[in-house]
């Protein structure tokens, strides 16, 4: 148990039980970890109670903790919006952090000037703009931008309008990309109609913008006013070719931000679907760094709360994968915005979809970092997200034990990597230390060896490990992998009978659809390590038998029956020989082979008969 610093020491009992924000800090006074609480005194307290093991970051942290700052806060919502722009402000290292954060763009429209401006920005300020973003694909931005500019007249200047005004218009109008409302030749309402435009088709209305476009070019050519509805024309086919390549599904109708998840270790990925009139317009993306020994429900609330808390454009309903804690206190500090967990239907439907998108994103980041050679499969992340595992069993081992009535006992260990058999990391054990028939000893030694093995030569381990059987032989590998100090490692059984997954630390098992792509993974990896068993099984089996039946002819040694084990495989085929294929053996008369044959000939079960 840590011991708390003086300063904190002194402050934790007079601090009150109500929602709130802490600060711990180090001696120098930085900021190294902002948190929110339902009751501050309770959970800054926790730190330092000792109730159970704390994570080997949260330790780091503690040891560095000189004091720790609070501030209350009416509700929840509000401890969540303080959290979001605290940790935006300091950055602390302890949090979670949002990889690349400050540097994605997004649109700014200066709705709080009289004649408002469109241009990029990277600051997110609370300056009563409306924000677009952000955009983690720069290219499609810039595609819309170009879209306003050859659509729209607006303004590129930086007067401060109306109280500075220049004398005469700048070049842009005079070639027609802006009508110069700073000598008045365009009225505010007019210049404010047409930012309301801007504003629909970033929101991604296009389909209102597209008639009005069509319809002043229709107006245009009605006038004879040929060059200008030949302008609009141009602008109108850029505009459908902005939303062509965004468009990927029609759903029902709405505007929603659709959310998936996936976790692999100390990263995680948020991929968040926006939809607005039942079309989905575009996949933004969040990676997240730090996030070991968290929750998955606490990265995903962080990372909501850092998006949307201030965020000027939302959608009508949030869809999220599972729920977690503070997702009421999320509402309510998001107005006009439902935060919503769909359990069946086509709202389900999408966020399987997002969960899809986010795994792929993910496995992109790690293939980019060179952390793998190769994409997982998707029912890996299932087997991760029913397992409740924290890293994605890219690599797991599948042990199984095979005995012929208590003799030739043998082990099979085979390896998967991202859903698929990697046959050159299969290995099979001959149980060398238990007697008779014993499932739960051979287990505890084949893990052992199989591991002890693996450590000594610092190659990789799995990710999870899985077992053929029950609670028994799960508790054997357990005692296995904590004599080895590997209790660490991920561990399951698949019992055959009902296809029950057991795991270690939960009291009872998890079932699986018989139709769940995980559940016909771990059954896949089970029976190829039962063939693989079965198989060498009845090869020592097998070579057993031949090995005794030769035992018992005079003149055959150790070395003449390997040669004949070598060249026939078994009783049998020695049986089935000509002398002729005995002799082209090294050693081998016609003598030797013609007393062989008749010796076999004589045990042979027909003899006799």
């Amino acid at each position: 148990m840590l011991a708390v610093p003086a300063a904190a020491a002194a402050k934790i009992p007079h601090l009150p039980e109500s929602p709130g924000v802490y600060l711990w800090k180090d001696a120098e006074g930085r900021v190294l970890y902002v948190g929110k609480a339902k009751r501050l005194r309770s959970r800054v307290r926790s730190y330092f109670a000792g109730d159970g093991p704390i994570g080997v970051k949260t330790e780091f942290m503690l040891r560095q903790v000189a004091d720790v700052d609070t501030i209350v806060v009416p509700t929840e919502a509000h401890a969540l919006i303080l959290e979001a722009n605290l940790i935006k402000e300091y950055r602390p290292r302890f949090n979670i952090a949002l990889r690349d954060d400050k540097s994605y763009p997004y649109i700014k429209v200066t709705t709080q000037e009289p004649f408002p401006r469109v241009f990029v920005t990277r600051r997110l300020q609370n300056d009563g703009a409306r924000y677009f973003g952000p955009y983690t694909d720069v290219g499609a931005m810039r595609r819309a931008l170009n879209v306003v500019k050859q659509l729209f007249t607006v303004r590129s200047c930086r007067y401060d309008m109306p109280a500075e005004m220049p004398e005469r218009p700048c070049l842009d109008y005079y070639i027609k990309r802006c009508k110069a409302p700073c000598i008045l030749a365009q009225s505010q309402a007019d210049y404010a109609a047409m930012i309301g435009e801007v504003i629909e088709m970033l929101e991604g209305r296009t389909g209102d913008v597209t008639a009005q476009v069509r319809a002043r070019m229709d107006a245009a050519a009605e006038r004879l006013d040929f060059e200008r509805a030949a302008e609009l024309r141009d602008a109108l086919i850029k505009l459908e070719e902005l939303e062509e390549p965004t468009i990927v599904l029609e759903v029902e109708g709405g505007d929603r931000d659709v959310v998936g998840y996936a976790r692999d270790g100390d990263d995680a990925c948020v991929a968040i679907l926006r939809i607005r009139g039942g079309k989905m317009l575009a996949r933004d993306h969040r990676l997240l760094e730090n996030v070991a020994e968290e929750p998955d429900a606490t990265v995903l609330s962080a990372c909501l709360a850092r998006t949307y808390v201030g965020a000027a454009e939302r959608a009508g309903e949030l869809l999220v994968p599972f729920d977690f804690e503070d997702r009421e206190a999320l509402q309510e500090s998001i107005p006009g915005t439902r935060v919503l967990v769909p359990s069946r239907g086509p709202k389900r439907d999408l966020i399987e979809l997002a969960q899809q998108n986010a795994r792929h994103l993910l496995e992109e980041f790690r293939l980019a970092a060179s952390e793998t050679d190769e994409r997982a499969a998707d029912p890996v992340y299932e087997l991760q997200r029913e397992l409740g595992l924290q890293r994605v069993p890219r690599a797991f081992v599948c042990f199984d034990i095979s005995h012929a009535q208590g003799t030739d006992t043998v082990a099979s260990a085979v390896w998967f990597e991202n859903g698929r058999p990697k046959r050159a990391e299969y290995r099979k054990f001959k149980i060398a230390t238990v007697e008779g028939i014993d499932d739960f000893a051979s287990m505890g030694e084949v893990v052992t060896r199989f591991f002890r093995r693996r450590v000594d030569e610092s190659k990789p381990l799995p990710d999870l490990v899985v077992v053929d059987g029950g609670k028994g032989q799960l508790g054997a590998a357990r005692d296995a992998l904590e004599a080895l100090g590997l209790a660490t490692v991920p561990l399951i059984s698949l019992a055959k009978r009902d296809e029950e997954i057991f795991v270690v630390g939960r009291p009872d098992p998890v079932r699986l659809s018989r139709r769940s792509p995980a559940l016909r993974l771990l059954q896949q990896a089970r029976d190829e390590a039962h063939r693989f068993a079965v198989t060498f099984q009845r090869k020592r089996r097998a070579v057993r038998t031949v090995t005794s039946e030769l035992l018992r002819i005079p003149g055959i040694g150790p070395i003449k029956r390997r040669q004949l084990l070598a060249a026939f495989g078994s009783i049998q085929g020695v049986r089935d020989a000509s002398p002729e294929q005995i002799i082209a053996l090294p050693g081998w008369s016609q003598a030797s082979a013609e007393r062989l044959l008749a010796a076999l000939q004589a045990t042979s079960p027909t003899a006799g008969s």
